[in-house]
């Protein structure tokens, strides 16, 4: 029996590159024939992004593309709590909606879970030979100190614990009550995980496609502190 991955593209004026990231996540040949299922959270965007991506769908009904608009602008977190609830797949990932990460990788992250081995599975950036493109000395040596603040509360050794591409099981990620509405939702998520009795939680190498500020990279420094303020508060409290 086939099984199916959904894949939740939390978008927030997104209109330059929405259109050539579905092509990309449409585009992949999954391993052991996974099925695609493409859910694309707007949340509440002041540009064109809830009509080009409407457009895109009625150009290509053959592909399982569903679109899901927020009433307000809520934030990453809030828009992934409603892809979590909407996916129907096995499987869940989050994509940006930017070209930051390359959806080819998909299948280097499914295969520790098909082959039986894992329930999680992180992408990291930091480890394994596939490209990344060189910026930001502050902004790298700030998710370091964030995964390493992480492991120290959740005892686990991960190398890129702010990643974007995290794949879990469905059955796994929707028992769990996530409550970060934005950039909060990496720690909250690692923190919640790893007290998961008996989760196996597995790391693979990705490849990085970073922007730059002007290129349309919205994470702020407010967002590391954020970031350590939810790593305190779901590990300790």
């Amino acid at each position: 029996m086939s099984q199916q991955l959904s894949i939740l593209i939390p978008a927030y004026n997104e209109a330059n590159s929405i259109i050539r990231i579905l092509q990309k996540v449409a585009a992949v040949k999954f391993i052991q024939d996974i099925h695609k299922e493409i859910i694309v959270i707007n949340d509440c965007s002041t540009d064109n992004t809830q009509q080009i991506v409407n457009e895109y769908i009625a150009l290509n009904p053959q592909l399982n593309i569903r679109l899901h608009s927020q009433q307000k602008n809520k934030g990453k977190g809030a828009a992934i709590h409603k892809g979590i609830e909407l996916a129907t797949g096995d499987f869940v990932i989050v994509q940006d909606a930017d070209l930051e990460y390359d959806p080819e990788d998909f299948n280097i992250l499914l295969k520790p879970m098909l082959d039986g081995f894992a329930d999680v599975v992180y992408g990291s950036r930091f480890a394994g030979g596939n490209p990344h493109r060189i910026l930001f000395f502050w902004h790298t040596l700030g998710n370091k100190f964030l995964t390493f603040l992480s492991n120290m509360f959740t005892n686990l050794n991960l190398t890129d614990m702010e990643t974007c591409y995290k794949l879990f099981r469905s059955d796994v990620i929707k028992k769990l009550y996530l409550k970060e509405k934005r950039f909060g939702f990496e720690p909250e998520v690692t923190a919640k995980m790893s007290r998961v009795k008996g989760i196996r939680i597995y790391e693979v190498g990705i490849s990085y496609y970073g922007r730059t500020y002007d290129e349309g990279k919205k994470i702020k420094a407010s967002d590391g502190f954020r970031a350590i303020w939810c790593i305190l508060k779901y590990n300790l409290f």
